[in-house]
């Protein structure tokens, strides 16, 4: 019998010791700050989608966030995913465009303890912020470069889909060109969607054939058609935007209009990791230095020197709000 209870006293200290191992992991696996990212087109872009996982990665090496992305077609997949991330207990999930705001309204009461922030998003709710980036005063001094170096007085503007952001960066870009060139006339036209390469490069040949030549482009991994237009036709440049796109093509591209998509992101995620986040709408621009004008430096010495003197000049009237960038059109 004393072999039996010794036995059983052993069996009962490894129970014990199992169940205080397992909460120990429970404990652990809670304890780990666990991020999300949907973006609505391709990583490899290398503009808005790219610049967006490239802060999920600086999340995960700065924090040591467990970390997931997923791209995203439609509405009815923003709500699923969001859901999905919700479910699973991930604290903070990043919707990564103004497209994303309905579908993070609808999932957030349900999920009261997960943030969902939207990229240049303005709905707040409980847990439900957004991101607005100031982009319009760098791309005003993107289209004061613009309007300097088009020899054709024509300027072409390519967008993925007619979003108010976007919309916004174009007004700004062209009261810029018209404020050093009145001469210019201004093409718009927009793809339809953000990855189709072939269709942003046919938006491009048509501009380029009614005299653009120069084309800012915001369409994320369509717009590296309009770089392949330019190229193959020489007859164009390019303004980049929401990551420094001036590697893509070097030899035809004057500049990009930046977000720094990583450090936005993970002001975000230090705030809801130490638990002071507030749900609010942020706004990151220029002053901030989230948005900015980036000169090609292969590009640079084509500019004139009083162009350059003149956005240098500006910069600073913008960041006085001394000069509206959306002029009477607001």
């Amino acid at each position: 019998m004393a072999g039996a209870v010794v036995v059983l006293a052993g069996c009962g200290e490894r129970s014990s010791e199992r169940t205080a191992a397992s909460g120990s992991r429970r404990d652990s696996a809670a304890a780990v700050f666990r991020v999300a990212l949907l973006t609505p087109g391709p990583i490899s872009d290398q503009s808005w989608n790219g610049g967006a996982y490239q802060g999920l990665l600086r999340i995960r090496d700065s924090l040591g966030a467990s970390i997931s992305h997923i791209q995203t077609k439609t509405p009815a997949e923003f709500e699923e995913q969001f859901r999905q991330y919700g479910s699973q207990g991930y604290q903070l999930v990043f919707g990564h465009g103004f497209e994303f705001q309905d579908a993070a309204k609808r999932v957030g009461p349900d999920h009261p303890r997960t943030i969902y922030v939207v990229t240049s998003g303005s709905s707040v709710a409980a847990n439900v912020a957004g991101i607005e980036f100031g982009f319009a005063d760098a791309s005003y001094l993107a289209g004061m470069l613009a309007g300097a170096m088009t020899t054709s007085n024509v300027i072409g503007l390519i967008g993925g889909t007619e979003l108010p952001p976007v919309k916004e960066s174009f007004t700004a870009f062209s009261q810029g060109a018209k404020a050093v060139n009145p001469k210019v006339t201004v093409l718009t036209s927009y793809i339809g969607n953000w990855d189709d390469v072939s269709a942003g490069r046919e938006q491009a040949l048509a501009q380029i054939g009614r005299n653009a030549d120069v084309i800012f482009q915001n369409a994320d991994a369509a717009g590296l058609g309009v770089f392949r237009a330019a190229r193959e036709t020489k007859k164009a440049l390019v303004v980049g935007s929401n990551s420094d796109q001036n590697g893509v093509a070097p030899e035809i591209t004057i500049a990009s209009v930046v977000i720094d998509l990583p450090h936005a992101l993970l002001t975000v995620a230090r705030e809801v990791r130490a638990g002071t986040f507030k749900p609010r709408v942020l706004k990151l621009g220029t002053e901030s230095d989230v948005v900015r004008l980036v000169i090609n430096p292969a590009f640079r010495a084509r500019i004139p020197a009083a162009t350059l003197r003149a956005v240098d000049s500006m910069r600073a009237e913008l960041a006085a709000h001394r000069v509206d960038p959306l002029g009477p059109q607001r």
